[in-house]
This record gives structure tokens, sequence and C-alpha cells, in this order.
């Protein structure tokens, strides 16, 4: 999702760009020149200069290029969107994540906080098209993850975060923002993602199982 955010931006943007696929399981030796502090993608490199951090690469590509704006131009408007875009990734990521890969307990209570959040969300966006407006913005990049990856931590954990009857406003959010051409046709195919997240959910508990 953090790779994605920033093609996403790119396409929005129209800027041509070469992409690089790279094996964080078995990181290159340019991964690791490039990003030594953190050693992950995304890494955004532009005119010689290496840019880290899928947020501020965002923000990068938005101050460097001005066509199609991302993030508002208000100042309150802009430190509320940065603010929920790190809601979601300190608390509704993290939870999801720990619920996918957890069982009993463990696995309820990170569901029931996963649920709280995005109830914060539900009313963000009520009565609107996008988090950017009528256009997809930074809040709509930074936390679109949830339209394509959420529903399938639900099926691949036998859970349900993303709950239509709970969350219609958000559910009718995801529908808008994966028709948008300039994401649809840069998701990776659902049945991939099934596939790999349900080998890294039995990797994870297997070792669980054994510690």
């Amino acid at each position: 999702p953090f790779v994605w955010r920033v093609e996403w931006a790119l396409k929005l943007k129209g800027i041509a760009y070469d992409y690089i696929e790279e094996d964080i399981l078995n990181k290159s030796a340019l991964l690791l020149r490039l990003n030594p502090a953190h050693q992950k993608v995304p890494v955004l490199v532009h005119g010689g200069r290496v840019i880290c951090e899928s947020f501020l690469i965002l923000e990068y590509i938005d101050e460097t290029w001005k066509q199609s704006p991302l993030l508002p131009q208000d100042p309150y408007d802009r430190a509320m969107a940065r603010f929920w875009a790190s809601v979601a990734e300190g608390q509704l990521l993290k939870n999801a994540w720990i619920a996918l890969i957890s069982e009993g307990e463990e696995k309820e209570r990170a569901i029931e906080f996963a649920t709280e959040v995005l109830g914060h969300f539900e009313g963000v966006i009520e009565g609107k098209a996008f988090f950017g407006g009528e256009g997809i913005g930074y809040l709509d990049l930074a936390i679109g993850w949830i339209s394509h990856s959420l529903p399938v931590y639900d099926e691949v954990g036998s859970m349900k975060i993303l709950d239509p009857a709970k969350f219609p406003a958000m559910v009718a959010w995801t529908g808008r923002f994966v028709e948008h051409p300039a994401i649809k046709e840069n998701l990776p195919p659902r049945d991939k993602l099934v596939v790999y997240f349900r080998n890294k959910r039995s990797q994870i508990m297997a070792s669980k199982s054994h510690a």
C-alpha cells in the first residue's frame, strides 16, 4: 500500500516514471544504498535526489508538480488531512493487521479498535465524494489501501471490519475510489493479494504456535 499511493499520485498528476520492482524479502543492494536508514520501499529518485517514506514522497510530488493539487490550500484543511492520514496509519492499519494475524481475544480487541477508528472516517467522508472534495486528494491516497486491501484482510481473516451496514459512506467511497481511472489501472490483482496475505497469515500463525 505504501508504494501504491506514490504510483497513484504520479498517475493523477500525469508524471512519467520508471518503476523498479523490489523483493522486500531479498532486498537489493540498490535499495540498501538508496534507503540505508529504513531499508524500505517506496523510494523516489528525482533529479539525482532520493526521497523516502510514502507520506513525505506524496508531499514532495505535490510541491514539485503543481498540477492537480493533492493537499488542500487551506492550512487547517492541510493539517487535518495529515492528521487523519497518521491516524489511519497508526491505528486502523495497525489494528487491522493484528486482527488478520491473530485469534481469540487479541483478534476481537483489534477488530474493535479498527472499527472504532473507521467510524471516525465515516463521519469525515459523509456527504462528500472524496476526502479531497470533488476529486482525489492526499488523504484519499493515504488511505486508499482501505478500498483494496481491507476487504482482502476481512476475507482472509474471516472477519468484517469494513461492514457496509455500519459504514455505508466509507464503502461508497471505496467504490468511487477504485473506479477512478488513475487508481483502477494501477491496482494489484485481488486474487494475488488473497494468496499473499493468506500465506503471510499462515506463516505468522505457525510461528506463534511454535513460540
